[in-house]
């Protein structure tokens, strides 16, 4: 039986994460100050203490949770927790390239942080926004937005939710008109831009500038990205989808549907939050997801080993 490592994306950060890793574990202490001497800016003591509203910007937010993630990744890899598998949704796809020998520490780091800068800018000259989209499957959201002009569907997250992406006025006559279809609730995101979106064309263009400069490698297990939910190890493959995945939508449904059928049956959230152990709950119940992202939730999984 398969062992996989998914690693969250944005919107699974919340003031004092990683605060406890930090005081207990030697290897998330030298995470947070590799991390901290690579960005240049204290990521330790933003994720610690914030403030919420600096911390919620995307420019802070995706560096913040890929360390926490990869801080807790390095505790489990030295008591020799290793995945057969990896995944991770939007951002998180950084901390599982990461954990599979594809992109080194900095690298990947870097990454995060001119995808970020890249998002944030065009954020800030072209507003948009996201909805989740709960009660409706994929293809009645599909149809619904078809024909509605500055939005699409962004993520995939389970069989009954979708998020759509786009233009703030364009999302907010989508979600009217998804109601009127029969979905049961359109829930509004905090986040600062339509990301998966067309809108992030530009972002995804100058991050591509960035890509280049970076070293991609043979990972030693399977990755399986965002856009094709399909397990790939290939080099080029990984850069081309890493700039795809900007304007892509996440398609974790169908992920984690293929961690199911090739064999994984335990699965470990690995980072801040339990977003991703509800959605796979949702869509694989035959898969066993654990959340690690506390000393607590650590000790208890070390305790089993």
């Amino acid at each position: 039986m398969g062992i996989a490592f998914l690693f969250p994306g944005q919107g699974s950060q919340y003031v004092g994460m990683g605060a406890d890793l930090f005081a207990e574990f030697l290897a998330a202490r030298r995470t947070y100050e590799d991390a901290d001497a690579l960005l240049g800016w204290p990521v330790t003591s933003m994720s610690f203490a914030g403030p919420a509203e600096t911390l919620n910007d995307t420019r802070y937010t995706q560096p913040a949770v890929f360390v926490h993630s990869m801080a807790v990744f390095e505790i489990l890899r030295q008591h020799g927790i290793r995945p057969d598998v990896v995944a991770g949704h939007s951002l998180g796809e950084y901390a599982a390239l990461c954990a599979s020998g594809a992109l080194e520490f900095g690298a990947a780091l870097r990454l995060v942080a001119a995808r970020a800068a890249a998002m944030a800018d065009v954020a800030s000259r072209k507003p948009g926004t996201m909805a989740a989209v709960v009660g409706l499957d994929e293809r009645t959201v599909e149809k619904s937005v078809e024909g509605l002009r500055d939005v699409v569907v962004a993520n995939y997250n389970a069989p009954d939710q979708v998020v759509i992406s786009g233009a703030e006025e364009a999302v907010r006559n989508a979600g009217t008109a998804l109601s009127e279809w029969g979905a049961k609730r359109i829930v509004p995101l905090k986040v600062s831009g339509a990301f998966h979106s067309p809108l992030m064309a530009e972002a995804a263009r100058v991050f591509a500038d960035a890509l280049e400069r970076e070293e991609i490698s043979t990972p030693g297990i399977p990755v399986i990205p965002n856009v094709t939910a399909r397990r790939t190890t290939d080099p080029e493959e990984i850069r081309s989808l890493l700039v795809e995945q900007i304007t892509s939508p996440v398609r974790w449904t169908d992920t984690v549907r293929a961690l199911a059928s090739s064999g994984s049956a335990t699965c470990f959230e690995v980072g801040p939050g339990r977003v991703l152990q509800g959605l796979v709950r949702r869509i694989a119940p035959s898969i066993t997801t654990t959340t690690v992202g506390t000393t607590a939730e650590i000790r208890a999984l070390l305790k089993t080993q």
